[in-house]
């Protein structure tokens, strides 16, 4: 990779077709500006600041770019890093490329359908799989299940 490339973050498109594609200007229309430098960008969020991390009613976490389900409200978890956590997507929902960035090595979370950035995984994550997906909350919209209710306590 090249010096100016890596120094403004060095992060790529994975190298997949995708089933959602569209152009630049389609995205841009779509999307609010901050969900489109997440999405498309691979930007981040300031941390606390996602109404999602609130977010306590049963339902599904999906893609603001496509709509791809990713995540189901029973995964999440509050990791107190200031971000929407979960230890585990919905199969097929996610994908995943390597991203060395800012000088150390993570792997990137991205959409399956559309590869919209979503965040990052890391191994310090809860049972049952040890993971924390580390997610930006402006990444994705929640759609609550049909009478749901706060079914968890409110530290998740």
């Amino acid at each position: 990779m090249a010096l100016g490339n890596w120094l403004r973050g060095g992060k790529s498109e994975p190298k997949t077709e995708f089933a959602v594609a569209k152009s630049d200007k389609e995205w841009r229309s779509e999307l609010s500006a901050e969900q489109y430098r997440v999405l498309r960008e691979h930007g981040t969020e300031r941390p606390f600041t996602s109404p999602l991390n609130k977010e306590h009613r049963e339902g599904m976490f999906r893609c603001a770019g496509c709509g791809q389900e990713l995540f189901a409200s029973g995964t999440k978890f509050d990791s107190g890093t200031g971000w929407p956590s979960f230890f585990a997507p919905i199969d097929g929902g996610v994908a995943t490329s390597e991203d060395n960035s800012f000088l150390m090595r993570r792997v990137e979370v991205h959409c399956s359908r559309c590869g919209g950035h979503l965040g990052h995984v890391f191994e310090d994550g809860p049972e049952p799989t040890g993971l924390r997906y580390c997610m930006n909350g402006a990444a994705m919209k929640f759609e609550a299940a049909p009478g749901a209710v706060v079914a968890r306590d409110k530290n998740t």
